[in-house]
């Protein structure tokens, strides 16, 4: 916990925000990460070393990543150079490069290059970082929301340790907001402090923001103090992290899939709904339960793409939140439904040996013959038309190209309507095993 001594104001400014107003002033002070802050962790031991290296910090907005790289240079005594991915290009990585020489060579001192939001640099300019990284002229430290695998070089990547920062949690949270309001001189319930996490979400400066609008709120109506109903009257809940472009987008898009996959119907609602808090078009939802419909269930249960089909055509027709309910319905009926993957399974096999395979012509027998020309060179001849064979089905009769083994490529499983298919398939083949014997 940061202990009033431990804070620093950057300014004397009043309008400088609260979370800027209450950056700890040494690692020991932060708030949360213990993971990699906790004696004998892995920033912990960098600390003890007195030795800085190259790293990205991952996390979501909100959980330190700035302020770790501002005082990691304080305590090895760096000089600390701060640019923006969004703001900034190769002119100012050039600019950091000879301010970092000036410093090495008239002071002595090594130089911490950080760069906010690394991800939004293309590949050419993170190559610039190469050279002065690998000379020890720059100790780099990039921050980012998104995945550096995809995100960030390889050739950074193996320059640098990824540490993964992590949400704060909620006695990190209150800590956290408990100072906010000791420095606003606001008294807050225990109460009001944990509606203020809940809409901050593991974000800090969310929190921070917030308790600084409640306290200005107080002042304004000549409050001294600030209980739920105050809290709840002058704020609102932002919405959940959703970045519709980033890894999270993904990872939970994943979660649903494989929720619904697992025949989790608790988990399948709750990753909907998380989707829907957060933003994401409830078109998209629906179409990719359509695809679940036919990837993970597929013929063991079919009505579930009827259902997936139906409920994107009632959130079409009602819109939200009346349509959203279709789409709850959806994902239930999704994930208790009977599953199978052999649809799925079967059509990528026969496009992997199509896609390999040579192009082999349509057998004589079953082709169309609409001309007397066709039917005189053999199209059509010696076919044999089903509906007139015994069950309805021309036993040992092939419709592969000539010379293909069958290559069995869709394996019903014994789940559901499957279960019942498999067995028809059994009782055919059995039928064209004692039509060959007979040929």
């Amino acid at each position: 916990m940061n202990q009033p001594g431990d804070l620093f104001t950057a300014t004397g400014d009043a309008n400088v925000p609260l979370a800027e107003r209450l950056r700890p002033k040494a690692v020991e002070s932060m708030v949360g990460q213990r993971h990699l802050l906790g004696d004998g962790k892995p920033l912990w031991v960098a600390l003890r070393a007195g030795k800085p290296h190259s790293m990205i910090l991952w996390g979501p907005p909100g959980v330190g990543k700035t302020t770790l790289a501002r005082l990691m240079a304080h305590a090895f005594n760096s000089e600390f150079i701060a640019i923006s991915a969004v703001l900034s290009g190769v002119k100012e990585i050039r600019d950091a490069v000879e301010r970092a020489r000036l410093s090495r060579e008239q002071y002595g001192r090594a130089t911490i290059l950080f760069v906010d939001e690394v991800h939004r640099f293309n590949k050419a300019q993170q190559d610039a970082f190469l050279p002065h990284v690998e000379s020890g002229l720059l100790t780099f430290i990039g921050a980012t929301t998104e995945n550096p695998s995809f995100e960030v070089i390889g050739a950074l990547l193996s320059r640098a340790q990824v540490y993964v920062l992590e949400s704060l949690g909620a006695e990190d949270l209150d800590r956290l907001i408990e100072r906010g309001f000791e420095a606003e001189k606001v008294d807050a319930t225990t109460e009001a402090r944990k509606r203020i996490a809940e809409f901050a979400d593991g974000d800090g400066r969310r929190a921070l923001n917030l308790v600084e609008q409640v306290a200005q709120a107080a002042r304004v109506e000549g409050r001294r103090g600030a209980d739920v109903d105050f809290v709840d009257a002058v704020s609102q809940r932002a919405g959940r992290r959703f970045d519709k472009g980033g890894e999270n987008y993904y990872d939970q898009i994943s979660a649903l899939h494989k929720s619904v996959r697992g025949s989790d119907p608790d988990a399948s609602l709750y990753w909907l709904v998380r989707m829907l808090d957060g933003g994401v078009d409830p078109r998209y939802l629906a179409r990719r339960m359509i695809r679940m419909a036919s990837e993970d269930v597929g013929l063991a249960d079919p009505r579930a793409l009827e259902v997936a089909i139906h409920a994107a055509e009632v959130y079409e027709r009602l819109g939200t939140p009346e349509g959203e309910l279709a789409l709850a319905e959806c994902v239930i009926y999704l994930a208790v439904a009977a599953k199978s993957n052999a649809v799925y399974t079967a059509y990528g096999a026969a496009r992997a040996f199509v896609a390999e395979d040579g192009t082999r012509p349509v057998p004589l027998h079953i082709r169309n013959a609409p001309t007397k020309l066709m039917k005189g060179l053999g199209y059509g001849k010696d076919y044999r038309y089903a509906h007139d064979e015994a069950e309805g089905y021309a036993a040992g009769e092939s419709y592969l190209p000539d010379g293909m083994q069958p290559p069995r490529w869709y394996r019903p499983t014994d789940r559901g309507l499957e279960a019942k298919i498999r067995e028809r398939l059994e009782h055919l083949r059995s039928l064209d095993e004692r039509a060959n014997k007979v040929k």
